[in-house]
């Protein structure tokens, strides 16, 4: 399926189960890992303004799959334990809008020699179950007060030039406690980021116009 195939299936999807939470679970953390996750989010926020029970801290992109790959890509190239490996990916995610941060991935010596390696030649078929599960498992821990648990997620931010970014968020028993923004980047992840915005404003906008749209 192409992406707008899976928007066709799983917007409204989104836009029903959601409005559902808005009535019947309100305070949930919501967590989204229906693709694609750059315009479902932006519908499960507008549905949930709509029905006035909005919190930007407690609506989640599931992107932990992009991470966990990016994680194992790495691992294998380098020889690794990919439990020990961590490289943030910021953005969204699909395409060119996934991010990973070579610069910021521990341990150091992991990311330096792969900066151009990114997309193609990474494992495609780890799990989404297991993605889905790890950042579950964090926010959980950290809604029963497990303190310091950081996953990167897609939430309305205002770490970029756009309404929703992907970016490292302290976990906490209400939700995002803070969100630990882009930090250092090389010039390199900095154009990434500058080709990524377009295509993020306009999977954005399309999640938006689909809930103006409803009936």
């Amino acid at each position: 399926m192409t992406r707008d195939d899976l928007f066709n299936t799983n917007a409204s999807v989104v836009a029903t189960l959601t409005a559902a939470c808005t009535q019947h679970c309100p305070e949930a953390m919501i967590c989204v890992i229906s693709n694609p996750v750059k315009s479902t989010i932006p519908i499960a926020t507008e549905v949930f303004k709509k029905h006035g029970a909005y919190n930007p801290n407690k609506i989640f992109g599931v992107t932990t799959l992009d991470i966990v790959r990016a994680n194992t890509f790495i691992a294998e190239l380098k020889g690794l334990d990919p439990t020990r490996v961590n490289v943030p990916v910021i953005g969204g995610h699909a395409g060119k809008t996934i991010i990973p941060l070579m610069s910021q991935c521990t341990p150091k010596e992991s990311g330096t020699e792969v900066v151009k390696a990114k997309a193609g030649a990474g494992s495609a078929t780890l799990s989404m179950a297991y993605a889905g599960a790890r950042f579950v498992f964090s926010l959980v821990d950290a809604m029963n007060g497990k303190e310091g648990d950081v996953e990167c997620s897609f939430v309305k931010s205002q770490e970029a030039d756009c309404a929703y970014f992907s970016t490292p968020l302290l976990l906490g028993k209400k939700g995002i406690e803070k969100n630990l923004g882009i930090g250092k980047i090389s010039h390199f992840e900095e154009k990434m980021i500058a080709e990524a915005i377009p295509v993020l404003k306009a999977s954005i906008r399309k999640g938006e116009e689909f809930v103006k749209n409803m009936k």
